[in-house]
């Protein structure tokens, strides 16, 4: 495994100790990681890329599922080879014995967002020699980000209140807390002032933000701004850059958002996690929404705004799955046509009640009808990108390489979405960051292929 993902940043004095850290899992567990980055930074502590440079390293790990899990335990396992002294944080970290068991020598283990006893085992185990001093120890007023310059996630609140079979999220962060919208919007906006020109909302349910705190008006450059999603959606959409909406449950009141993306307040994107078609399995994972309701929404959203990017993960193999309910999902994904879809084969995780359930799939019948699947919505995103052709559309630059750039549509989220590959241009017709326009010249079943033809 190569040396941990970290952000480098150069040694503001000779004494400063110095931090390798190593994030793992999801956007949400990123945004945690560079919280607990800022505030060392903050208390004069230098962050360096290797584990050989670090005198201490913080490892943010994820327990989602268990090949997560695993790839936690042995990144673990390799930060205390190589280093010898390891703090432990994140989701895995709610297993403090499991951890422990396996990695005895570990220092400090916490779970998910738990920034300050993260930031307290570091300045036991590593104290700072020196004073924190303003003019030398520069931290950049959006914080310190893990994400490229130009976009940045933007978490508008921890935990859920939903209790899906599946999934033991709630357990590890527990139930919706919602951050104070003006809280949101100061961020939002230092973060566009730094230079992002891409916001991705995250949570666990962005759609429910604000019902905790019965959607308490806030307030925000001295106006007044309801806590609610089409509030906070309305706000972002007056910064003048792309706003991606992520992790959205289909409540009626998401309607309203999709008059936004309509007026390009917003990008017309939704991430949806559908998880399945058969009214059956839904049941049986305890999701909120049904597969009947949420096809009658998609029709009226893409009659409001017919450019919408839908955008939705789904499981195979979910026990008690029958040939007639994954039949029932493959019609569903066809009825849907959804833009852009991610499959997972059930895995059972330690403490999901799903894991009682009668009938589970065999690991074979998992791999099969997970080949199908793919096989079903690669068709779907080949011709959804097939009627792109020969359009112009917006672009934002993520890289430029030789006489070519890659970039992201509006339909397109960093990492998980297709790309849309720019050729005959160099460094000095774009950089990183730009969003120009295209004309879209061929496609295949995931990206587009484009030339650059004029600024955005």
């Amino acid at each position: 495994m190569d040396a941990p993902p970290v952000i480098n940043a150069d040694a503001m004095t000779a004494s400063a100790p110095r931090v390798g850290f190593v994030s793992l899992g999801c956007p949400k567990a990123l945004v945690d990681s560079e919280r607990i980055l800022t505030q060392l930074r903050i208390d004069g502590y230098d962050l360096v890329p290797s584990y050989a440079d670090a005198d201490i390293v913080i490892v943010n790990t994820c327990g989602f599922i268990d090949s997560a899990k695993a790839e936690s335990l042995e990144t673990i396992g390799e930060a205390l080879h190589e280093n010898g002294k390891v703090i432990v944080t994140g989701c895995l970290g709610v297993h403090e014995n499991e951890i422990r068991s396996i990695h005895p020598g570990v220092l400090s283990v916490t779970g998910p967002q738990r920034y300050e006893e993260v930031v307290g085992a570091v300045h036991r185990h590593l104290p700072v020699s020196r004073q924190h001093d303003p003019y030398l120890d520069i931290v950049p007023p959006q914080g310190i980000k893990l994400t490229p310059r130009h976009y940045a996630y933007l978490k508008i609140s921890e935990g859920c209140n939903h209790k899906c079979s599946f999934c033991i999220i709630p357990s590890m962060r527990g139930r919706l807390i919602s951050r104070p919208i003006g809280e949101v919007l100061d961020e939002a906006e230092r973060l566009v002032a730094g230079g992002v020109r891409e916001l991705l909302v995250i949570s666990q349910d962005t759609s429910a933000y604000g019902s905790d705190i019965k959607y308490r008006t806030g307030f925000w450059q001295g106006k007044p701004v309801k806590a609610d999603m089409l509030g906070l959606c309305r706000a972002l959409g007056t910064l003048g850059v792309w706003v991606r909406l992520h992790y959205v449950y289909p409540y009626p009141h998401v309607d309203k958002v999709i008059d936004l993306m309509a007026d390009d307040a917003v990008l017309p994107y939704l991430d949806i996690p559908f998880q399945h078609g058969s009214p059956r399995i839904l049941k049986l994972m305890r999701r909120p929404a049904h597969a009947e309701n949420v096809l009658e929404r998609i029709v009226r959203w893409r009659a409001i705004c017919p450019d919408i990017t839908l955008r939705s993960t789904f499981i195979v193999g979910f026990p008690g799955e029958t040939e007639t309910d994954f039949i029932a999902l493959l019609d569903f994904i066809e009825a849907a046509g959804l833009d852009r879809v991610g499959c997972f084969q059930y895995s059972a995780v330690a403490g999901a009640t799903a894991n009682d359930l009668a009938d589970p799939v065999s690991e074979i019948e998992k791999q099969a009808r997970w080949d199908e699947f793919m096989r079903v919505q690669q068709h779907i995103s080949k011709r959804r990108l097939m009627r792109k052709r020969g359009r112009e559309i917006a672009v934002i630059v993520d890289s430029v390489h030789g006489d070519g750039a890659l970039g992201r549509s509006a339909a397109d989220a960093p990492e998980i979405d297709g790309l849309v590959h720019i050729s005959g241009v160099s460094g000095t017709d774009l950089v990183p960051g730009d969003i120009c326009s295209v004309r879209i010249e061929r496609s295949d079943e995931y990206d587009l292929f484009a030339v650059l033809s004029r600024p955005a």
